[in-house]
């Protein structure tokens, strides 16, 4: 999922009801510049990720990772959850 961020947490429950066991799910851009720790971050996009990243944890049909990214893009990262039975 590359969308609008905000609007990530919606889309992951979509994705895990189209989804089947094994479905691999990957969400990018979840770290946001490390915005995401800031829990005074009130940017649409930064809450958009937290969201997501708390729907991921506490989803009873995933099992889910974050990781952070550095590369020519800047500081950043993606979370990869697996659909399990």
């Amino acid at each position: 999922m590359d969308a609008d961020k905000p609007s990530n947490a919606r889309y992951l429950d979509l994705a895990v009801r189209l989804s089947h066991p094994g479905t691999v799910i990957v969400v990018d851009n979840v770290v946001r510049r490390g915005e995401v720790a800031d829990a005074a971050s009130e940017d649409p996009r930064v809450v958009g990720s937290r969201e997501v990243l708390h729907a991921l944890g506490t989803h009873p049909r995933l099992d889910a990772t974050a990781l952070q990214t550095v590369g020519a893009k800047g500081w950043d990262g993606f979370a990869l959850a697996r659909v399990r039975d």
